[in-house]
């Protein structure tokens, strides 16, 4: 009656390179801006807007917004997150709202916030066959 694909379908962070890095230890306060995908296992104080990806490692932590195409939470945000697609692993920890087309969460991972789901232009929730 109705079809799932067994197939997921990689972040396509996964696929791309990581071209800046945080590293632990440092904290930056401010405004943080790019293109390009960039790993944070430091402080970030302020928001985030890279329009390729951002990965959060475990040290990671974030007191601000995030607005990106591709996630992936290891660490810990204060504050609301939106992306097409994100994934936040079982270490990770989002204390705020989340935008997002695609969303998984690990067995162990902790959200506190309001979901919003956005629909994709022409997908198809369910078919009939």
């Amino acid at each position: 009656m109705f079809k799932k694909s067994n197939k997921q379908q990689p972040l396509e962070i996964n696929q791309k390179e990581i071209s800046t890095i945080i590293g632990e230890g440092y904290t930056i306060t401010g405004e943080l801006q790019g293109s390009s995908v960039i790993r944070i296992e430091g402080k970030i104080i302020g928001d985030i807007n890279v329009s390729e990806g951002v990965v959060l490692g475990e040290n990671g932590i974030v007191e601000g917004n995030i607005i990106t195409k591709s996630a992936i939470i290891y660490g810990r945000i204060n504050g609301n997150i939106n992306a097409t697609q994100l994934e936040i692993k079982k270490t990770g920890l989002v204390n705020g709202d989340i935008t997002t087309d695609t969303l998984e969460i690990e067995l162990g991972a902790k959200y506190n916030g309001k979901l919003n789901m956005k629909k994709q232009e022409g997908q198809i929730l369910a078919k009939a066959s």
